[in-house]
């Protein structure tokens, strides 16, 4: 019953709650007033002072709640009282001081005591301004009595710690109780009216103040220690929640004061600075197509281009949807911004149109391409290999060509580590679309044509269209189980952002021909992922030790064309660049011929659907590639024609 007064008082119209702090406020001002007399003469009730101010009790409550007003003292929140409101409070007490004086010359009250207004203006500021920290301190109350809080722990007792311990106190959904900080200084001490603990406390006080997250306010952190920190946490069966970094406030990218763990939080890896030059030299001043533009890698491309002072951007893509999703988060990125935005271009097409292409390249001026638009999950493309040739390797040939003769200068085809030795049609497929490019760059060396042609190879994006991440998390909100194809399956990861940034500053470093490789770092292995992702999202990882409770990690088996173990070079020939993260990989190529015979047979593959034609070609052409389920051999062979 008393819970329900205190929640219907919070839940008055704020029209309501203005004029009873107004009505408060008067009150206060004729209490001052009055104590001021009565201090001043230590009597409670001086009449012979008070009759004759009797039009002072009038006025100053009057003017009081009027200048208050005037002085934006009631648009405050009370729960939320910033310095502003205080200074407020001494504004309007000093005004009501110097008019308390001034009445009291002006109306002769006799007697009237100089010490006064004095005594007025200090009980003043205690009661008006305490009445509202008595209402800050009542909301406070409120919140622990009747609002089911979750304790938590804020990992970092710096500026931003403090930061955020301040807006939890305020709200109804986290209650900090404790500081946790690796500097030994602050041990034992309070920070906020919080205690700050030693790292090595945790285990008692997770389990004393029976914790359910711990929120890590170190968004400056470097990448290593943040991993150490995490690693330490993951101990621990609580949810791990993190402060967002400043660029990610101003850019959007991270809404709320704290989110859930990010992946790339627990890589180690620390992206390293954009080398500027490198970037404008592709994209400043350039009208820049962009084909995929839809897809993970193709959107992120666009974004960069979008904020990097490129006179045009065209975007490529035959999905309607996806062009229609990246147009209206680009066009809103430019909304925002205000700045001067690069006219954006918008064409539904295949990478298969040769004439759509070229006729788009000598339309809008075209100056560098980033070929992103490919079929790129593995056992889609394993039972479609005709598709994925078509789209693959003519897609980049038909594109590259139209590149050619439209006389553009940079054409970018954005490739996979699943092109190197590959065991699976997609990666074949990748490998062979490098070689194209190798041969069609030898070519113009010798007929002195304009476009460099490049391929850059990574590995896995965060965040991308078929990655495990988003799977995992998806799997873990609903209880689990994980999956998992393989205990040993390892894979390379990079952020979207550093990947697709890499791939615009490799273009610029390109002579022609050259297959560039990104540092990914060391490779993570699958499983060890997927247990520390549960174990950061407060549960337990159920196996032989713990089998009755937490989410299960299940093995699938690989996948049609799934390997193991991927790798990012083909041979030990490689060489570093002007850039730390980007290297050159130099390559066997295909002579001419081989390659002209190549694309004949891979055509009549195509043109007549035949799936185990085109693996057989793909083993014969691509070094390395051994096909899991290799076609039998047939007595047949009309459609395998040697061209000459």
């Amino acid at each position: 019953m008393r819970d329900g007064i205190h929640v219907k008082l919070l839940s008055l119209d704020r029209q309501v709650r203005r004029r009873i702090i107004a009505a408060s406020d008067g009150s206060a001002l004729v209490l001052a007033l009055w104590s001021g007399f009565a201090l001043r003469t230590g009597e409670f009730w001086p009449s012979e002072y008070i009759k004759p101010a009797i039009w002072l009790f009038l006025l100053i409550p009057f003017s009081g709640v009027i200048l208050f007003e005037r002085l934006g003292l009631y648009r405050e929140v009370i729960r939320f009282l910033h310095t502003r409101a205080i200074q407020a409070v001494f504004a309007g007490v000093a005004g009501l001081t110097l008019l308390l004086y001034a009445a009291a010359q002006l109306l002769q009250v006799q007697p009237f005591p100089r010490t006064v207004p004095l005594v007025f203006a200090l009980t003043s500021l205690l009661y008006v301004g305490g009445t509202r920290l008595f209402i800050r301190i009542y909301y406070q109350w409120l919140l622990t009595r009747i609002l089911d809080r979750k304790p938590v722990l804020i990992y970092g007792a710096g500026g931003n710690g403090v930061q955020l311990a301040t807006s939890l106190s305020r709200g109804a959904e986290y209650l900090p109780v404790g500081f946790v900080d690796d500097d030994s200084s602050l041990w034992n001490n309070m920070v906020c009216g919080i205690e700050v603990f030693s790292p090595a406390d945790l285990h008692d006080l997770i389990q004393d103040q029976r914790i359910e997250a711990v929120l890590v306010a170190l968004p400056e952190l470097d990448a290593e220690r943040k991993e150490q920190i995490f690693e330490t946490l993951a101990k621990y069966k609580v949810r791990i929640k993190t402060m967002p970094s400043l660029p990610e406030i101003i850019s959007g990218s991270a809404i709320d004061s704290l989110r859930d763990i990010h992946i790339e939080d627990l890589l180690g890896r620390t992206p390293v600075a954009e080398n500027a030059a490198l970037i404008s030299q592709s994209l400043e001043g350039k009208s820049v197509c962009v084909t995929g533009a839809g897809g993970s890698i193709g959107s992120e491309i666009a974004r960069q281009v979008l904020r990097s002072r490129a006179r045009r951007l065209v975007l490529i893509d035959s999905s309607e949807f996806n062009l229609y999703t990246i147009n209206e988060e680009l066009t809103q990125i430019s909304r925002e911004t205000g700045g001067n935005e690069p006219e954006i271009v918008l064409r539904l097409t295949s990478v298969q149109n040769r004439d759509m292409l070229s006729e788009l390249f000598e339309q809008f001026g075209v100056d560098t391409v980033y070929h992103a638009a490919a079929y790129k999950h593995v056992p889609i493309v394993e039972s479609n290999a005709v598709e994925g040739v078509r789209n693959n390797i003519f897609g980049t040939y038909y594109a590259a060509q139209a590149a050619r003769d439209a006389k553009v200068k940079r054409f970018v085809l954005v490739s996979t580590d699943k092109a190197v030795r590959p065991t699976n049609v997609m990666g074949a497929t990748k490998r062979f679309a490098e070689l194209v490019l190798q041969k069609m760059s030898a070519d113009q060396s010798s007929e002195c044509h304009e476009t460099c042609f490049s391929s850059v190879r990574f590995g896995n994006v965060l965040g991308s269209s078929g990655s495990v991440v988003p799977l995992f998390k998806r799997q873990i909100k609903a209880g689990g189980p994980v999956t998992v194809t393989h205990p040993e399956i390892n894979r390379f990861f990079m952020t979207i952002q550093e990947a697709a940034s890499l791939v615009i500053q490799a273009s610029s470093l390109s002579d022609g021909g050259e297959v560039f490789v990104l540092d990914m770092g060391q490779p993570v292995r699958i499983a060890e992922l997927a247990a520390r992702m549960i174990k950061l999202s407060g549960y337990e990882v159920r196996d032989r030790a713990n089998p009755d409770r937490g989410i299960e990690i299940t093995y699938t088996g690989l996948r049609p064309g799934e390997k193991l173990y991927e790798e990012l070079l083909i041979g030990d020939n490689v060489s570093g660049t002007e850039h730390p993260k980007i290297m050159r990989a130099y390559e066997t190529r295909l002579d001419d011929e081989k390659m002209r015979v190549a694309i004949k047979r891979l055509e009549q593959a195509v043109l007549t659907n035949d799936n185990d034609l085109i693996v057989t070609l793909l083993a014969e052409y691509v070094e390395g590639y051994v096909p899991e389920n290799p076609p039998l051999k047939r007595s047949d062979e009309r459609k395998v024609i040697p061209l000459r």
